[in-house]
């Protein structure tokens, strides 16, 4: 199993339509770690870390969002080594 971490910026319309509470619980369902937060520039921003086909898949999942989100674009940018984080959180 190949480990995987990289950070995305999701555009679009993706902030006050559910998007990181759905992030969440489709990194949960997938065993991703890492975190999901809004941007002030109207963005969201997450931190994937896992098994590579399972951060693929998040990746994948970021360019649909729920069902309100409007994405338009996925910025894929790698992310820093660091310990390995515990569960993936909702940040402010």
């Amino acid at each position: 199993m190949s480990e995987k971490r990289v950070r995305v910026v999701v555009r679009g319309t993706v902030q006050g339509v559910g998007f990181r509470a759905s992030c969440a619980r489709q990194a949960n369902a997938l065993g991703v770690t890492g975190w999901v937060r809004n941007r002030w520039d109207g963005a969201v921003e997450a931190l994937f870390e896992g098994d590579a086909a399972a951060v693929d898949r998040m990746i994948a999942w970021c360019w649909r969002g729920p069902a309100m989100a409007d994405v338009t674009n996925v910025e894929v940018l790698e992310a820093p080594d660091e310990p390995r984080r515990h569960g993936f959180s909702v940040r402010g």
